[in-house]
């Protein structure tokens, strides 16, 4: 009995199209489970109790990677506002209204600067935005949540931002800002002590937003999904060619052995032609 799948050259050629299948459908699993992760941008924590804040400074070191498990946590920064240095940062509402969030730098004590959104304004309030009360002077204690720098959308950063205004919130915008060393991400204010002063009747109010609450649905990364769904075709592309190729050896096989068998009855008929003459 023949066994062609079997020969030497055969075993190498099983032994790479395992190796390639198998490749391919781990790597389609892998970017599988990493289109389920979301991106820094997609904070999954949940916000923490204000009443558990704690101080900047211990949970980060200016200069220092902001880890993602940081986001949404509730801290306190004790500073002095620039009142100077104010940028707004294009901003939807949570009701999808366009504007932008009022942006200062609070300088610590130690002269390291952490970004703090002061709160919203409506995108037709930005040109009474030099009527809105600035900060307080002195010392000032704002608690609110720390949130990663913000990236730009899609890969789009403008050329231009008229004055006053950047594109987003982010240390490697606000680097270049601010005279400063920075702290990574920044301060969503949610309370201030001490307050504001009272603003004029026809100045525009900044809303303090809270962030919003994670997400529970799984958001899906596109992208990954498909270089899943590649891999997962590259893996059964080689599995139908390595079946393809066993196909053809063993039809070409047994087309060899036919013709062998072919080949033998007819010396066999000739032997038996050539013993009938000579009798």
């Amino acid at each position: 009995m023949r066994f062609p799948l079997l020969q030497p050259r055969w075993i190498g050629i099983h032994l790479a199209a395992v190796v390639v299948a198998v490749s391919c459908f781990g790597l389609g699993y892998w970017q599988y489970v990493r289109a389920q992760e979301p991106s820094r941008e997609v904070i999954t924590n949940p916000l923490q109790d204000l009443d558990d804040a704690a101080r900047l400074q211990t949970v980060l070191q200016p200069g220092d990677y902001m880890p993602d498990d940081d986001a949404n946590r509730a801290v306190t920064a004790r500073g002095t506002y620039d009142a100077d240095a104010r940028r707004l940062a294009p901003a939807l509402s949570p009701d999808g209204e366009e504007g932008y969030y009022v942006v200062f730098p609070l300088v610590t004590d130690d002269g390291v600067a952490v970004a703090v959104n002061r709160g919203w304004i409506h995108a037709e309030d930005v040109d009474k935005v030099d009527e809105m009360p600035a900060p307080p002077e002195g010392k000032v204690t704002v608690t609110g949540w720390l949130r990663p720098p913000q990236s730009a959308e899609d890969g789009y950063v403008p050329l231009t931002v008229p004055e006053g205004q950047i594109d987003r919130i982010s240390t490697a915008v606000l680097v270049n800002e601010w005279p400063y060393r920075l702290y990574e991400g920044y301060l969503t204010m949610a309370e201030q002590d001490p307050a504001d002063p009272p603003a004029t009747s026809s100045a525009p109010q900044a809303e303090v937003i809270p962030p919003p609450s994670p997400p529970k649905e799984i958001i899906w990364n596109w992208r990954s999904l498909s270089y899943a769904a590649q891999w997962v075709i590259f893996g059964i592309a080689a599995i139908v060619f390595w079946v393809s190729l066993m196909r053809r050896e063993v039809g070409a096989d047994r087309q060899r052995g036919d013709g062998s068998a072919d080949d033998g009855g007819e010396a066999e008929s000739e032997a038996q032609r050539s013993a009938a003459a000579a009798s």
